[in-house]
């Protein structure tokens, strides 16, 4: 078993069992280490600690939203955050497909995809000269499924499995902290105009922090198209940089998730155990 399946296990125990507040020597015990061992893998793969993780776990999720009747925008520089490395839109930089771009159909367009390891399970990465076009998990069996995908949305572009191209994004996404980074990691994305304008509204919600539907609605200038809303995230074609795993239902439920509740939960708990 790899480091990465060992810490996406742990993760998942620590998801299933959270109520029962699993000890770190428990915890161990389900990926065959030592608690010693353990403990420095997980805190070196996660970026926290088992204990800080199943913390973040056992938080009310009522109590991370930001219910305050106010845009997320404003929301962020109340709390401080209009300069800090918590606030989303300041390291990611969204430029959407234009229309004559869409019409080329990615023609002069070179595409390298990857398959890469991450403690929430393996992901496929692609990447242009203008920013990450895709970004979701997979397993290996589903490598030439998003390959053939990405080709059928840019068949004139010149696609090349390129994992060592592709490895810089999840470096930067697991192994540096935001301001660390040289500049903003870009994402090229093709999508409605309102598609778009929810994904630009995603980018303002802080790491660690969680948004309704019905409030990412009102950031678009809709605050009566939740369902719309919903319907949008769905499509992000960029997780974890367009961050939908941020956005639950008014009543504090998890709501829906492309790639399962059970992840949506890991990433959530994950970027609250790293930036509170």
């Amino acid at each position: 078993m790899s480091d990465y399946d060992r810490v996406a296990q742990a993760m998942a125990y620590l998801v299933e069992h959270a109520t029962d507040q699993p000890t770190l020597e428990e915890v161990a015990a389900q990926v065959h280490l030592s608690p010693y061992h353990f403990q420095r893998l997980f805190s070196r793969w996660a970026g926290t600690t088992p204990k800080r993780f199943l913390q973040a776990l056992t938080l009310e999720r009522g109590k991370r939203l930001l219910a305050e009747p106010i845009g997320m925008i404003e929301i962020s520089h109340e709390l401080g955050l209009s300069g800090s490395s918590r606030l989303h839109e300041h390291f990611v930089q969204l430029e959407a497909v234009t229309p004559g771009e869409y019409r080329s159909r990615g023609e002069g367009l070179n595409i390298d995809y990857g398959l890469h390891p991450t403690p929430f399970g393996p992901v496929f990465v692609a990447l242009t000269q203008r920013g990450i076009c895709r970004l979701g998990f997979v397993d290996e069996s589903s490598l030439d499924e998003m390959a053939a995908e990405l080709e059928k949305d840019w068949p004139a572009s010149a696609l090349s499995r390129n994992d060592s191209s592709t490895q810089a994004v999840l470096d930067s996404l697991f192994h540096s902290a935001p301001e660390d980074r040289p500049g903003p990691l870009s994402v090229y994305v093709k999508g409605t105009n309102f598609q778009i304008a929810v994904w630009r509204a995603l980018l303002h919600i802080p790491a660690g922090a969680l948004a309704s539907y019905v409030q990412v609605a009102a950031a678009t200038g809709r605050p009566t198209a939740s369902r719309a809303v919903g319907n949008a995230i769905g499509a992000n074609p960029v997780a974890l940089l367009i961050p939908c795993h941020r956005v639950i239902q008014q009543s504090g439920a998890l709501g829906g998730y492309r790639w399962g509740a059970g992840k949506k939960q890991m990433l959530q708990a994950w970027e609250r155990a790293r930036y509170d």
